[in-house]
């Protein structure tokens, strides 16, 4: 198992720091453990905080008036993220972090953090390359949203999660709201389209998985939807 020292030197930001530096903030860093379901700040709150997931996963979302959610983006281990008021002052965080299983974090404060900012360069740059990519993803995700009809996003969604399952075999561990929140519409839609895609043979639906019957037209369905 990874120890903490090896997760900072294989991230990529935090990785061009010689070793003593590392050890000098594991010293400094708060280690946290959150159960699934928890919430690590919220929509709104002046989060003055850098952390790297230790492990278990975490959600960045969106919450609408009616209540709906949208998955924004989802944190691994390894991953590194921050409140947007680690960099400015009283600025409120404009999405909600919560814990989509067991997890830990590694967690630093804006005082901590910022003098190895400011003393190592490499490490400052490193970080805005991570900031930029990002940026670069939350682009695609409007794009997607803004321009992808519901049965692509969703055809999408069931590619990339079959990607890392044998044989095309997906669990259902996500629930039809969860896969809702992923794509940024309701359940009653993902039940629909599910049902429309196992009609014309591109899934197949049981109570416990979905199987890719056809990956040709999964994805068909996702550059066909495409603008």
């Amino acid at each position: 198992m990874a120890t903490h020292l090896d997760l900072l030197t294989q991230n990529p930001v935090f990785g061009v720091l010689p070793k003593p530096k590392l050890e000098m903030l594991l010293q400094l860093a708060i280690l946290r453990k959150y159960q699934k379901g928890q919430s690590i700040s919220r929509v709104g709150d002046i989060w003055p905080y850098f952390f790297l997931v230790v492990s278990g996963s975490i959600q960045a979302l969106k919450y609408s008036a009616e209540g709906r959610s949208l998955v924004v983006t989802t944190f691994k281990a390894g991953d590194i993220f921050w409140g947007v008021a680690f960099f400015y002052e009283n600025l409120p965080m404009p999405v909600s972090l919560e814990t989509d299983a067991v997890s830990k974090i590694l967690l630093w404060s804006a005082e901590q953090m910022h003098p190895f900012l400011k003393e190592n360069g490499q490490f400052s740059w490193e970080l805005s390359r991570l900031m930029i990519g990002k940026m670069a993803r939350a682009s695609e995700i409007l794009e997607e949203m803004a321009f992808q009809p519901v049965a692509g996003r969703l055809a999408k969604l069931l590619m990339e999660t079959g990607q890392n399952e044998k044989m095309g075999v997906i669990q259902r561990s996500l629930t039809l709201d969860e896969m809702a929140a992923r794509i940024g519409s309701t359940r009653e839609m993902v039940c629909r389209f599910l049902h429309r895609f196992a009609d014309d043979g591109i899934i197949d639906i049981t109570r416990t998985e979905y199987k890719i019957m056809d990956r040709h037209k999964l994805e068909y369905m996702v550059q066909r939807n495409k603008l």
